[in-house]
C-alpha cells in the first residue's frame, strides 16, 4: 500500500487551484485605466452573477470585470446600474470593499475616491434572486451628470 505525504499533496492541490483561478481570470480581459479615460463615462456591461452567496449579495465565482489601474488616480468613481437590488464588490490592492445601493446614490451602488495602481477584481452582484443585465460606469468626474445643478437656475 502506497502512503501519501500530506505535505506533498497540499502544494500540488494549491497549485491546481491557483492555476484554475488564473485561467478563469484570463477569460475576463482587463480594462486598462489611466489618467485619461477613452470616454466619459466609460461604460462596461454584462450580467450579474448569482452562483455564490456572500455578504455582498449573490455574486459569481469569477469577477465580472477586471480593471488594471496603470498609475495612482486622485479620483475614480464606479457606479452600477441594474434592475433588482445590485451590489458592487471590489477586491483590489487596498482591500476588499462591498458597496450596497442607498437612497443617496439613487439605488445605484457607487464607490469613489483615490485609487492606487494595481489590479481590481469587480463583482457585480444582487440582493434579489436571479440574474440581471448591468452597466458599470467608470468616471473621473466628481459630480455625476444626473446630480449637476445648472448655475443659471
Amino acid at each position: 500500500m502506497r502512503k501519501f505525504n500530506l505535505f506533498q499533496l497540499v502544494p500540488a492541490a494549491l497549485a491546481m487551484i491557483l492555476a484554475s483561478s488564473q485561467a478563469n481570470l484570463a477569460q475576463v480581459p482587463p480594462v486598462q485605466i489611466s489618467k485619461k479615460l477613452p470616454s466619459e463615462p466609460l461604460v462596461l456591461s454584462g450580467q450579474s452573477g448569482t452562483s455564490v452567496k456572500s455578504n455582498c449579495g449573490n455574486v459569481s465565482a469569477t469577477p465580472n470585470q477586471v480593471i488594471q489601474v496603470k498609475e495612482a488616480l486622485p479620483y475614480l468613481r464606479l457606479t452600477v446600474e441594474s434592475e433588482g437590488k445590485p451590489t458592487l464588490l471590489i477586491d483590489g490592492p487596498g482591500g476588499r470593499f462591498c458597496v450596497l445601493a442607498d437612497s443617496y446614490s439613487g439605488g445605484k451602488p457607487e464607490f469613489s475616491g483615490y485609487w492606487d495602481s494595481g489590479r481590481y477584481l469587480i463583482y457585480i452582484g444582487n440582493l434579489s434572486p436571479g440574474q440581471y443585465n448591468y452597466k458599470l460606469l467608470i468616471s473621473q468626474e466628481k459630480v455625476p451628470n444626473s446630480k449637476r445643478v445648472r448655475q443659471d437656475q
